[in-house]
């Protein structure tokens, strides 16, 4: 499909920052063209999308998620992340089937589109990884995503549970079968747990067999202070220094949280090219702290922001998350700190990077046709700001993404998804959790 974005607030985040009232064509899933109201002449025939009072901008790019937690949303309440894990993720998650799985992933993707979210870096579950992928790619987001990996650890459920060589063989069939498919909208990523789920001859084979494939390695680190302290236990010094004595570091690598971080750790973060996955609603919930953000980037380390799962945020939402990213900053490091348009670079550009996608997160001719219109004409967004980024970061909500498109596809519609209907995913999803409890609850006794 071929179309005219028509009249928005177009927020390009392209590397002069401009912002004018304008026209977006995509065409053959790319944009073709761009510029100020009446400048662009679409072809004949060509489908126009009215965005008067609207904000036209680059898709969001999540760098942190777990499509396979969106079924236990609201089941694992008030814990921090030890027993989060050990008491209601991983007895939840090695319950799954493919059928559980797919009901999870699809509700999940369902909420990242439906708040503007067209790209996203997902960690799996350990069984039934095809799910997710599938559901990737009926849906039509752009997603990264792995098994994951556990080959160490108690207590781990039945279907957590795998030797490093079955953890390894999975990971490479899956990498062969998925990564580059739908012209490159589903790519691979490995991704070993965390450092206390996985032995080190895993981590190492995962750092050489990753790279020969030429993907994304993806992994928490350094989130809670009793994974610290467990970590330090195990290894005899800090986690993103045994990670990369592992070599799980460089700009292949992805490290969802990085909270806790030493001037160390983060010297050699920047020196490395590492990523952080910074989810910062996440990390308030768990009591996990707050991961000094301005700090890391004025290190020069790469930064991306996700929402993680819906068990440990309640919501997916990019809008939320960008929101508490920059408020958070401010009572440290001052008012002006983290600006609106800092934490939507982050959102667009920022995450793009992170992900290796050079052609997504910003509106320029010849870039993939990810695009999402946010209507301002809502009461809570009115009177409009000066600033379209205070707009966009402080008084935007995900329920404003009007129109959601992804390689030029429209994929949200006037609020509602455009493929598949939400009722049917959620009613499917209702079903799926109340039969996954009712394994959990024989596997308990």
């Amino acid at each position: 499909m071929n179309i005219f974005i028509e009249g928005g607030t177009v927020v390009t985040m392209d590397a002069q920052g401009r912002v004018f009232d304008g026209d977006v064509y995509i065409e053959g899933g790319r944009i073709r063209a761009l510029g100020p109201h009446g400048t662009v002449r679409p072809p004949a025939g060509t489908r126009t999308l009215r965005a008067q009072g609207c904000y036209v901008l680059p898709g969001l790019i999540q760098t942190h998620v777990h499509l396979c937690q969106t079924l236990f949303r609201g089941h694992a309440e008030n814990r921090p992340l030890m027993p989060w894990l050990k008491e209601r993720i991983w007895p939840y998650e090695g319950a799954h089937t493919k059928r559980s799985l797919a009901a999870s992933s699809r509700l999940g993707i369902a909420e990242l589109l439906l708040g503007g979210t067209t790209a996203a870096l997902d960690m799996g579950t350990v069984q039934h990884t095809d799910a997710i992928f599938e559901a990737a790619r009926d849906m039509g987001i752009r997603l990264t995503s792995g098994k994951t990996m556990m080959d160490k650890g108690s207590p781990r459920p039945g279907g957590l549970k795998e030797t490093t060589q079955e953890s390894l063989d999975k990971s490479a069939k899956l990498c062969r079968k998925w990564h580059g498919v739908e012209d490159g909208r589903l790519r691979y990523a490995y991704a070993p747990r965390f450092i206390l789920s996985c032995t080190k001859t895993l981590m190492k084979q995962v750092a050489h067999d990753a790279r020969d494939a030429g993907v994304l390695i993806h992994t928490h680190a350094s989130e809670n202070p009793g994974e610290l302290e467990a970590v330090k236990k195990l290894c005899g010094k800090p986690n993103i220094e045994a990670l990369h004595d592992l070599g799980i570091s460089g700009d292949d690598v992805v490290l969802a949280h990085c909270v806790h971080t030493s001037a160390k750790e983060r010297k050699l973060l920047a020196k490395t090219g590492t990523a952080v996955a910074h989810c910062p609603s996440t990390n308030l919930k768990l009591a996990s702290g707050i991961a000094d953000i301005p700090q890391l980037q004025a290190a020069g380390i790469r930064v991306g922001i996700g929402a993680d799962g819906a068990p440990c945020n309640n919501r997916m939402s990019m809008f939320t998350e960008m929101r508490s990213a920059s408020l958070l900053q401010k009572p440290k490091h001052g008012a002006t700190a983290m600006s609106a348009k800092d934490v939507l670079h982050m959102a667009t550009v920022g995450g793009a990077d992170v992900l290796g996608l050079s052609d997504a997160g910003r509106l320029q001719e010849g870039m993939r046709g990810d695009v999402i219109v946010v209507d301002g004409t809502k009461p809570h967004m009115r009177p409009l700001p000066e600033d379209p980024y205070d707009a966009l970061v402080f008084s935007a909500e995900a329920s404003d993404v009007r129109d959601v498109f992804v390689d030029g596809e429209w994929l949200v519609r006037g609020g509602e998804l455009a493929r598949v209907s939400s009722h049917l995913l959620c009613d499917a999803a209702e079903h799926e959790l109340q039969k996954l409890l009712k394994r959990v609850a024989k596997a308990r006794r």
